[in-house]
């Protein structure tokens, strides 16, 4: 009888196994995709929890100082089920890779997402740079802006961020902090060129990049434009 459920347990394992397996790489798939007819419902129910609560956003409570694309994640747990009936797929909530924040809080609260595994990358680079006592900067950019030398971190080639706004490879910079941060140059570079603006020296034009896009540049540093060439430089407070 032992033999019998012996057995039968090590089946019911291996069928829980092979079953498990296909799904989980069907569900990965849709998690790791951006789709805008989720991001529009989770707008809708924000604005209805919105009214329904005299203005109060359901959002989770940050520090002051958190990054400005970072400091308004959304809390699903106010909003489901009474305004929408789950989390989407693709959020964290739900095992996905997207963090869903607010923007423009004060005058048009606004669903974005960005990309967790940015967070991850940058938690494997602390670490390492943790252990090695402090960040092997290779070539400095700007003030306090430098690229790092990814061969004494251990790694064999540079790391990059596929950029959710090109599909360009971004760089990854390190400040005289040992903060680390994503390099959105390039992508600000196009934003430009392909987008009418008024912008000046000294303002801060990231916004450029979240006004018409799903997405937040998320670890980014603030940039403004140069004021001969009018290229995006690192803003410099």
């Amino acid at each position: 009888m032992k033999k019998v459920l012996k057995n039968l347990t090590i089946v019911g394992l291996l069928t829980f196994l092979l079953t498990g397996c296909a799904y989980p790489e069907d569900r990965l798939a849709q998690n790791q995709i951006p789709y805008l007819d989720q991001i529009q419902s989770v707008q809708s129910a924000v604005e209805q929890f919105q009214t329904a609560n005299g203005g109060i956003l359901p959002i989770k409570t940050k520090e002051m100082s958190t990054p400005i694309y970072q400091k308004y994640p959304i809390d699903f747990k106010k909003i489901v089920p009474q305004y929408m009936a789950e989390p989407p797929g693709n959020a964290y909530e739900s095992g996905g890779v997207f963090q869903y924040v607010l923007v423009d809080v004060e005058t048009n609260p606004t669903v974005k997402i960005f990309d967790l595994r940015i967070a991850e990358t940058i938690r494997d680079l602390n670490l390492r740079i943790k252990m090695q006592g402090y960040p092997p900067y290779k070539e400095k950019i700007a003030d306090n802006v430098f690229t790092l030398d990814y061969k004494k971190l251990g790694y064999k080639e540079e790391l990059f961020y596929v950029s959710p706004y090109t599909n360009q490879n971004l760089p990854y910079v390190v400040t005289g902090n040992a903060e680390i941060f994503v390099d959105y140059r390039s992508d600000l570079f196009q934003a430009l060129q392909n987008t009418e603006h008024e912008f000046q020296p000294g303002d801060d034009i990231r916004d450029i990049l979240v006004k018409d896009t799903m997405f937040v540049p998320a670890y980014s540093l603030p940039y403004t434009i140069d004021e001969k060439t009018k290229e995006p430089i690192f803003l410099v407070k």
